[in-house]
């Protein structure tokens, strides 16, 4: 087996036996990329020569005796809207294409604490509004189980490269399912954290009440290694906070006899096919089988968590995105003498169509006609999601469901009709007004040979229980380390 081939435990252990090093574990992942990225697209960036220097100096270190974390020397991708001192952050946006940001995100200098080595900047739907990462302005990422299919969005870069062997572990950020339904499409392991559980500065905002950072891998392990490194409060992010819990590794415990685990009847009806149904169904079973109690519940107000999440989003994603005017940095238009004129073009030619048309939505919300009908229902509406939520873990310990309605789609499918392409988020945006963590991991696949993926559900702070009832489906079901063959 080569090398990245191999999950991210099993790198580090040995890393830390010595039995290979840190340059050539970098050497053999950025060979695999050199060999498959012209198919797979999963990177805006490769910064292989800062790669290989990062893992030279890992071997120093270990060479000098000197005591090293457990991802130490470790790739990892970073999706490219998180920012990298001295590495090109796009947003996978025309309106970004020349920035170099001189300063780190809070989660970059804990990857740079920790000793990982970052192997480029992943692909992503322009300024994370997307679920099928075509929406980039750089190029479209394919699937790496089937090279028409889309990926997902708006983490599919992050997705993919893991998927292919392109890097074992990556970041991605989640504003309403985009780091679950890439894990989903592409058969990796995602968490999303709880809101506040990760540090958001330096992470290029599309919704700020809604986004969180979070890891993909290709086992529960790698993503409990890699959450360890970035979960924290941070003084540089008011919304942050400490987490009441140690290392998610070292809490790892597959046992889940007793386990209560709900599942929601309105995630399993009409326009869930039926393909995704049986999977997830037939998980429970297999939760059942090994002692958990597994039941129906419901929670009735996610039939309106579509329209709550496209309203919020959008209102946050217009005042934040009014940054950019082509008079600081990033995109300017060109020829134009008039203030105003050099702000209409810059954005008209810097943003793609889907940013624009979330830019005014959420302006038209936001408008003073309008501002009390929907904004401020949908904030009222939002509430009431969260305690239907807290309601239901008063029931169950964790709530099991799909993640998309469908398997990965092909390419072109579903990309001119925006409608469509937003009914694909109805699984996971309810995760995200609330505020809760959500795992995604592969629970088989469909005739096509494509992953198809089931949600775990947690309560605020419940990523070790997710972790943990995550291990026990992974273990029963050998269902990890799945690598396209590309």
């Amino acid at each position: 087996m080569e090398l990245y081939q191999k999950t991210a435990g099993e790198l580090s252990a040995l890393l830390a036996s010595k039995e290979i090093s840190a340059v050539e574990l970098a050497q053999d992942v950025l060979a695999r990329t050199d060999a498959v990225e012209a198919r797979v697209q999963g990177y805006v960036t490769v910064t292989k020569d800062a790669a290989l220097a990062q893992a030279k100096a890992v071997d120093n270190q270990r060479a000098a005796g000197e005591p090293l974390p457990p991802l130490a020397g470790v790739p990892v991708a970073v999706k490219d809207n998180i920012c990298t001192k001295g590495i090109l952050t796009t947003c996978a946006s025309k309106m970004l294409y020349n920035f170099v940001p001189p300063y780190n995100a809070t989660v970059a200098d804990k990857l740079a604490a920790n000793g990982l080595v970052i192997t480029g900047k992943a692909n992503m739907d322009e300024f994370a509004m997307g679920s099928s990462c075509e929406n980039s302005a750089m190029h479209p990422t394919h699937n790496p189980h089937g090279l028409d299919h889309v990926p997902g969005g708006s983490s599919g870069g992050s997705a993919a490269v893991v998927a292919a062997g392109e890097a074992p572990i990556s970041l991605g950020s989640d504003t309403g399912g985009s780091i679950r339904q890439p894990a989903s499409f592409c058969g990796v392991v995602g968490l999303k954290p709880t809101y506040g559980a990760v540090s958001r500065f330096g992470l290029v905002a599309f919704a700020s009440s809604l986004d969180q950072i979070g890891p993909f891998g290709r086992s529960v392990e790698d993503v409990a290694l890699l959450s360890d490194v970035i979960i924290g409060q941070d003084k540089m992010d008011s919304t942050s906070c400490a987490a009441p819990f140690g290392s998610l590794h070292a809490g790892l415990n597959p046992d889940v006899k007793g386990l209560k685990i709900g599942l929601p009847k309105e995630y399993f009806g009409a326009g869930i096919s039926e393909e995704v149904r049986a999977g997830v169904l037939a998980a429970a079973e297999t939760y059942r089988a090994l002692g958990a109690e597994v039941f129906e519940i419901s929670l009735p107000l996610v039939e309106y968590a579509l329209p709550i999440y496209y309203i919020l989003s959008s209102a946050e994603a217009s005042s934040n995105l009014a940054r950019f005017d082509g008079v600081k940095y990033g995109f300017r238009a060109q020829g134009i003498e008039d203030i105003t004129e050099l702000y209409v073009q810059s954005r008209s030619q810097g943003f793609g169509s889907e940013v624009q048309r979330r830019i005014m939505l959420g302006t038209y919300v936001l408008s003073s006609g309008y501002y009390d009908a929907y904004y401020k229902k949908a904030r009222a509406a939002q509430r009431r999601i969260k305690a239907e939520f807290n309601g239901a873990f008063q029931k169950c310990d964790v709530i099991l469901t799909p993640v998309a309605p469908t398997t990965a789609y092909k390419i072109g499918e579903k990309s001119t009709d925006p409608l469509e392409m937003y009914a694909g988020d109805v699984c996971t945006v309810s995760v995200n007004i609330a505020g809760l963590p959500a795992m995604v991991q592969p629970c088989g696949f469909d005739a096509h040979k494509m992953p198809i993926g089931m949600q775990l559900i947690g309560p605020r702070f419940g990523e070790q229980r997710l972790l943990n009832a995550g291990l026990a489906f992974e273990q029963a079901s050998g269902l990890k380390n799945i690598i396209a063959a590309l």
